[in-house]
């Protein structure tokens, strides 16, 4: 099998909650994402996705999916896409780092690969659990009473954990604000649910510590991606008395190792399209799983293409160290594609389908912006 064709689509995905507030002022209003459709010489096809979450979140944005992608496509012209290894060799051959270039190849690459052989991708990756994952919300910034609303409606919803978005500077409120908004979406917390506390990179160790000093005795929360660089967060880490998960720190194998040597944190927020694909994805969640790390299976923001794969990897994690997934199909209004896998009982079950399981709408994809072939 060789791959014949490789097609670039790309859509604008607005975000279904009109402005999404991150630290440091950040704000975005839709999404530039890009698809990339791979097909093979005996016309099998497989689709992937790599959604920038806007170009401030990590050194990812979405022209550079797109320059990445024209880089690498005429070099896996030929080669078999059921080699991902040798193909993600190829790939880093051809371009060094942009992860997030690489992401939707390598992901179009697992779904072929599934179909060419009637097996699901969670099954290639080691074999689904079978559990049913639970998912997350992406609760972004605003007042403590609207996040606390979002938080009830997208329990609701059927949801079991929620991400509330922190790192408000002071002339905005700052720690006391943060410490509100926690409390606030804390309040009514039912049974079994999870909550993380997410500064992407937003804090400084002052602050964060003076966030921690202001909420409720017994506050059960997780950190995640407190502060933006390595020596703060270690400064932090040896300070700070509620576990932390890293995620724009966690990027490569090497800073797994890293935050395993030095015992920085103690779980990861695993982003497919931030780790260049599942082929990475899957070697994170090995390292991870050894060293006794939780793991997070999230990407940066996405459609049901990127949610399949999440879903996919998140399949593969065992209960005690899987946190949660991030049902990133609701954070957009366009769907792609249609995936058998609604949220019920706190959570998703992957669909025994061959490859993703999914059912891409061409109409909604339109033509394709480029293509390369044999």
């Amino acid at each position: 099998m060789k791959i014949q064709t490789i097609e670039l689509y790309q859509l604008d995905l607005p975000f279904a909650g009109g402005v999404y507030h991150l630290s440091g002022g950040r704000e975005y209003r839709s999404f530039d994402a890009s698809f990339i459709r791979v097909v093979a010489d005996d016309g099998t096809d497989g689709w992937g996705e790599s959604t920038p979450f806007g170009a401030t979140y990590i050194a990812a944005h979405a022209r550079g999916v797109r320059a990445g992608i024209a880089e690498m496509a005429p070099a896996l012209l030929g080669r078999d896409p059921r080699h991902l290894d040798r193909l993600n060799d190829a790939m880093d051959n051809t371009l060094v780092g942009h992860n997030h270039a690489k992401t939707a190849i390598d992901v179009a690459c697992w779904d072929l690969f599934g179909k060419s052989v009637g097996m699901p991708v969670c099954d290639l990756l080691g074999g689904n659990t079978g559990q049913r994952l639970p998912v997350i919300s992406s609760i972004h910034a605003g007042t403590p009473e609207d996040m606390r609303a979002r938080v009830q409606d997208h329990r609701g919803r059927g949801y079991r954990g929620h991400s509330i978005k922190v790192g408000a500077l002071d002339h905005e409120g700052g720690p006391a604000l943060d410490a509100a908004r926690i409390a606030a979406c804390l309040a009514d917390r039912q049974e079994g649910e999870f909550f993380l506390v997410d500064a992407n990179g937003g804090l400084t160790p002052e602050t964060a510590l003076r966030m921690l000093n202001l909420l409720p005795d017994g506050a059960d929360i997780v950190l995640e991606a407190p502060c933006q660089t390595w020596r703060e967060t270690m400064s932090l880490r040896q300070r700070c008395a509620v576990p932390i998960i890293l995620d724009e720190l966690a990027q490569s194998d090497g800073d797994i190792a890293q935050i395993i040597a030095g015992d920085v944190a103690d779980g990861i927020g695993l982003k497919i399209s931030k780790a260049g694909g599942l082929t990475h994805g899957r070697r994170h969640r090995d390292i991870c799983l050894a060293a006794g790390l939780t793991v997070s299976v999230q990407d940066t923001v996405g459609s049901t293409i990127a949610f399949a794969a999440i879903a996919h990897l998140g399949a593969t994690v065992p209960a005690r160290a899987l946190r949660c997934i991030l049902d990133c199909r609701d954070m957009v209004t366009v769907c792609t594609a249609r995936f058998e896998a609604p949220v019920q009982d706190g959570g998703v079950l992957v669909p025994d389908a061959p490859g993703l399981g999914i059912a891409v709408d061409r109409d909604v994809m339109g033509s394709p912006r480029e293509v390369w072939s044999l």
